[in-house]
C-alpha cells in the first residue's frame, strides 16, 4: 500500500476506515479502541494505556507510528531510569573542544514510556516538560523535539510490585487513557490461528506530512454555539458533584472538544455533534476524575455527568 500524497478531504469520506482497518491486520478485534487512539493521535494528544502485560499494548502505539510513517522509539522506564538516558547529554568532542548535544530516545516522533509507572519522580518531570512544552533543556539550553511528537505511555496496575501512581498533574497531560481489554473468543481463536499479520507488514497509508495536515483540520472543523454550551454543561458536572474529587479543568475541556473534532474527522465530517463528544468523554475524562486511584470516584462522577447526555 503506497503512502498517499495528500490527506483525505474531510468533506467526504474520512480517514478512520482506511487506518482502522489498516491496524486491525496485526491488532484484532480491537477496532473501537484503535478508532479512539486514531482520535488522540489526530487531536495531537498524548494516551496512557492501561491494561495487564500481553493485551496489545505495545502493537498498538508501534501501529500507530507505522499508519503515518513516523519514527518510533521504545523505551522501559525502570527504576533506575535517569533523566539523562530518556533527553540525552552535552558530550565533549575532542576534535573541536565544544560540547555537543547527543539526543536520547525521547527524539523521536511517537515514543513509547513502557511501564511509566515504574520511573522514578525525576524522570517522569523531565518526561512531563517535554509532553507540556514540545521542548527539553539541557545545561541552559533548549532543544526542540521532532513534530508530530506523541508520547505513548502504558502503566501496569497498581497492585502489581514496584509500581507508583502518576501525579494528577502528569495524569492531567494524557488526553486520553485507554485499556485495551481481553480479545473476544472469536478474535483470540484467529490469533491462535495465526491470522494476526506481522508489524512489520504494516505500510504506511499516510505519511507524516499527511498527519500534520490532519491535525491542522482537526482544529478547523465546526463547533456550534450549542456544542461549545454541552462541553461545558459536562465540564461543570464534574465540578459540582462535590469537593472530595479532581473536577475537569478548562485543559480538559480544551482535551474534550479536540478529541471530538478528530472523532469527527475521522468520520469525514466538517461539524462536531453531541455524539462526537459522548464517543470520547470517558477516554478523555475518567483519569482526570479518578483522583484515589480505585475507580469508584470517576464512577460516581461519570454517573452525574451521564445524565446531560
Amino acid at each position: 500500500m503506497a503512502a498517499s500524497s495528500s490527506p483525505p478531504d474531510p468533506q467526504g469520506p474520512g480517514p478512520g476506515d482506511r487506518l482502522v482497518a489498516a491496524i486491525a491486520r496485526v491488532l484484532l478485534g480491537k477496532e473501537p479502541v484503535v478508532r479512539q487512539a486514531l482520535a488522540c493521535l489526530l487531536a495531537g494528544g498524548h494516551l496512557l494505556l492501561e491494561d495487564l502485560p500481553g493485551t496489545g499494548k505495545t502493537t498498538l502505539a508501534e501501529a500507530l507510528a507505522r499508519c503515518f510513517g513516523l519514527a518510533f522509539r521504545r523505551v522501559s522506564f525502570t527504576s533506575d531510569l535517569l533523566p539523562a538516558d530518556l533527553i540525552g547529554v552535552n558530550v565533549l568532542e575532542t576534535t573541536s573542544a565544544r560540547f555537543q548535544f547527543q539526543p536520547g530516545p525521547l527524539f523521536s516522533q511517537v515514543l513509547l514510556a513502557d511501564e511509566i509507572n515504574r520511573a522514578n519522580p525525576r524522570t517522569q518531570s523531565a518526561l512531563l516538560e517535554a509532553m507540556a512544552s514540545g521542548r527539553v533543556s539541557v545545561d541552559g539550553s533548549s532543544h526542540a523535539l521532532p513534530q508530530p511528537f506523541m508520547v505513548i505511555a502504558t502503566q501496569n496496575g497498581l497492585d502489581q510490585i514496584g509500581t507508583a501512581p502518576l501525579p494528577e498533574s502528569q495524569l492531567d497531560r494524557f488526553l486520553m487513557r485507554l485499556s485495551l481489554g481481553f480479545p473476544e473468543r472469536q478474535a483470540e481463536r484467529a490469533l491462535l490461528a495465526g491470522a494476526a499479520a506481522p508489524l512489520e507488514q504494516l505500510q504506511a497509508p499516510f505519511t507524516a506530512a499527511d498527519l500534520q495536515a490532519l491535525q491542522q483540520r482537526c482544529r478547523q472543523v465546526h463547533c456550534s454555539d450549542a456544542l461549545l454550551d454541552y462541553v461545558l454543561d459536562l465540564v461543570a458536572a464534574s465540578r459540582q458533584a462535590g469537593a472530595s474529587g479532581a473536577p475537569l479543568s478548562p485543559r480538559a475541556s480544551q482535551g474534550l472538544l479536540a478529541a471530538a473534532r478528530a472523532w469527527a474527522l475521522l468520520a469525514g465530517r466538517r461539524f462536531v455533534t453531541p455524539a462526537d463528544v459522548q464517543a470520547v468523554f470517558a477516554a478523555v475524562a475518567e483519569h482526570r476524575l479518578d483522583a484515589n486511584g480505585d475507580g469508584r470516584l470517576s464512577r460516581g462522577l461519570l454517573e452525574q455527568v451521564d445524565a446531560l447526555r
